[in-house]
């Protein structure tokens, strides 16, 4: 097996390289589509209990499920290194989702050049709000919204989980570390798939979704923080207005139910100078300028070069401490 520090930061770049040129995994293998029916086996369980020790029961489950699977899949890779190193990278790749959230974007683009009820569409899979009157303005609204806010959770904070525990055993080696490496990742995709699936405040989720929304915010509060700097940073470099990014990322970022979500998505709105409504919920930014269409292309571009920005000093990051030890 090739030294740690190049399997870490090589495994890496070949899983992002495979993320933007292919994009997700087929939908029957795809880990984050396991985990989903791991959830929905033991929400259906434990959801009878009716108070929140139901959620933290659906946590401890879910989490020990997908451990055992994953160092199954360790265990038996281990016969070969070439393999195991392949099916690492395929795996990390799964943690996250570069190519389908910016392609996401363009494609409701595209739909409201044809059409706005084809747009209308398109957006109602990205958002939780009713999509059937929205204009075109909110269309946009809503597309610059899910973009910007997955930002964090699709891509900065499992590559920042995955790098600092990369570091950790960089500096205190363990046994079996390559398993212990690509769990870090994968359990942060399950905590945000479980808050994606029952992390909701209704009648039926709100006691077995407490725990895992709780975890999950707790998880994406510094990556979130970090991301919207490099928003900001992406703003001056494309020539945005980069200090009104940062002015509204410190006044309105807070305005959102979720404590994280709204450093980069107020960030990006002072960055174009727009505003960002969902109605009755936040309103993000000033209407300095009437948001249309091409916010969208722009939105993406600064999108790119936050991921892109953040990427480059994740491996900046790497070898400095490989060259320190």
């Amino acid at each position: 097996m090739i030294e740690l520090f190049y399997f870490i930061a090589i495994s890496l770049l070949f899983s992002l390289a495979i993320d933007v040129l292919f994009g997700e995994l087929p939908t029957r293998v795809h880990p984050v589509v396991i985990m989903g029916s791991i959830i929905t086996f033991f929400k259906n369980k434990f959801i009878k209990i009716k108070n929140r020790f139901s959620g933290l029961l659906l946590v401890i489950f879910a989490v020990l499920s997908v451990s055992i699977i994953l160092y199954i899949i360790y265990i038996i890779l281990s016969i070969n290194d070439l393999l195991l190193f392949i099916l690492f990278i395929i795996l990390l790749s799964s943690t996250f989702s570069v190519n389908m959230l910016l392609k996401t974007a363009v494609d409701v683009k595209n739909d409201l050049d044809e059409s706005i009820n084809k747009a209308r569409q398109s957006v109602s899979y990205l958002v939780s709000r009713s999509t059937d009157e929205l204009t075109e303005s909110f269309i946009v609204s809503a597309v610059i919204e899910s973009l910007t806010e997955n930002i964090t959770d699709s891509y900065v904070a499992p590559v920042l989980y995955y790098a600092l525990f990369g570091i950790i055993i960089m500096i205190f080696p363990m046994n079996h570390e390559l398993y212990y490496l690509l769990l870090v990742p994968m359990l942060y995709r399950l905590f945000n798939t479980l808050d994606a699936m029952v992390g909701y405040e209704t009648d039926e989720l709100a006691a077995i979704g407490f725990c895992a929304a709780k975890i999950d915010d707790i998880l994406n509060y510094v990556p979130s923080r970090i991301a919207g700097i490099y928003v900001v940073i992406s703003a001056y470099l494309l020539k945005l207005d980069g200090k009104n990014s940062y002015m509204i990322m410190r006044r309105d970022a807070r305005k959102c139910p979720s404590p994280n979500s709204g450093y980069t998505m107020a960030t990006t709105a002072g960055a174009l100078n727009i505003q960002l409504i969902k109605k009755g919920t936040y309103v993000l930014g000033d209407p300095n300028k009437e948001i249309d269409k091409e916010d969208i292309t722009k939105a993406v571009n600064l999108s790119k070069l936050s991921i892109g920005l953040f990427s480059l000093t994740i491996f900046i990051v790497l070898i400095m401490v490989h060259v320190i030890l």
